[in-house]
């Protein structure tokens, strides 16, 4: 039997000197490491300090501090781009006077009389397509103006004179306004690149002029023209409360590069909400909730295509693209907010009517 514990307890036994390795390496215990060679060691023979504590980086190895680049500098901000008042009471009038214009063109419409509305409805389809195409100068400029304007007239003919109030013969004349487009672009020598950017301009077009067209259906079935009225009374009223509010108090700003804030979106969608149901409570067959829910629809709609075309505006100018026509370009919001809106007040007036 050997004692728990060792007689020499409490003694150090390396008190004196260093702690005795083994002495035959061949015992199993590796031999001592020699001197460490390589880009830690210095000429002296010492090991280079490092600069400080490693650090983890994504989808690479650890990298010191020492090791970053010194030239780190600051993000420059954005210059936000000035509102110009004028301008947008302008745009603001503009807007008004389509809204005024396409209010009373509606009243004009009855069981047989069709034509005044759609002569007005075909030059706003020609207002649209003159503003668009010189605001985004797609490549075959010429064609897609004349694609457009061929498929406005197609489908407010189809819309006046088809038996059966739909919107089939406008998908008709819109489809075939872009196979025509296509056709025409295969003609042309230019590269693929150029051809997709003029394809989309093409479908852009189209479906503007056809979604005006869905006024004239819209004149067509029971309750059509109110529907109209109360419709276009609320994008009329948003679009112009949203410039005027973006004239006084642009605030606060949605992005930098576009000079609308988001107060005059809002506001505008609230005001031409409560002027749908004012309307609606002195029209036929409407109730101030009713004409609320569709005002809302078609104001929100209004609103947001325009600010989109400020987004797109925007872009383009960024891209390094030169700016186009003054007046195409402040005239393609109102009249894209108005072309949303018209396909939107259809289906209000068909799915809650």
């Amino acid at each position: 039997m050997f004692p728990s514990t060792s007689p020499e307890t409490g003694r150090d036994p390396w008190a004196g000197g260093a702690r005795p390795g083994p002495a035959d390496p061949s015992r199993g215990y590796p031999p001592a490491p020699g001197p460490r060679t390589g880009p830690a060691a210095d000429d002296g023979g010492q090991r280079r300090e490092r600069g400080g504590p490693r650090r983890l980086r994504k989808g690479g190895p650890a990298r010191r501090p020492d090791d970053e680049p010194a030239d780190d500098a600051p993000e420059e901000e954005v210059e936000p781009v000035a509102v110009r008042r004028p301008l947008a009471l302008a745009v603001a009038g503009f807007a008004a006077l389509l809204g005024v214009g396409l209010v009373l063109g509606a009243q004009t419409a009855g069981p047989g009389h069709r034509l005044p509305f759609a002569f007005i409805i075909f030059g706003v389809q020609l207002l649209f397509v003159l503003a668009w195409t010189m605001a985004m100068r797609p490549p075959a400029l010429l064609l897609v103006a004349l694609v457009g304007a061929g498929v406005a007239a197609a489908a407010d003919a189809a819309a006046v004179q088809s038996e059966i109030a739909g919107l089939a013969p406008l998908g008709y004349a819109a489809a075939g306004g872009f196979v025509l487009g296509v056709l025409g672009q295969l003609v042309r020598r230019v590269d693929r690149v150029r051809v997709t950017d003029s394809l989309g301009g093409t479908l852009l077009i189209v479906v503007g002029v056809v979604a005006f067209g869905t006024l004239i259906v819209l004149s067509r079935i029971p309750a059509g023209t109110q529907a109209i009225t109360i419709c276009l009374t609320a994008t009329g009223v948003a679009l112009t409360v949203a410039r005027l509010t973006d004239a006084v108090a642009p605030w606060p700003r949605l992005a930098p590069q576009v000079p609308r804030g988001a107060a005059g979106v809002v506001v505008g969608a609230m005001i031409g909400t409560l002027a749908s149901a004012v309307l609606g409570s002195y029209l036929v067959g409407f109730t101030p909730t009713s004409a609320a829910l569709i005002g809302l629809v078609t104001a929100a709609t209004a609103v947001l295509a325009d600010l989109a075309v400020g987004y797109a505006e925007a872009g383009r100018l960024m891209a390094g693209e030169p700016p186009t026509m003054w007046v195409a370009r402040h005239m393609q919001g109102p009249l894209g907010g108005f072309a949303l809106a018209a396909p939107a007040a259809y289906a209000m007036c068909v799915l809650f009517l």
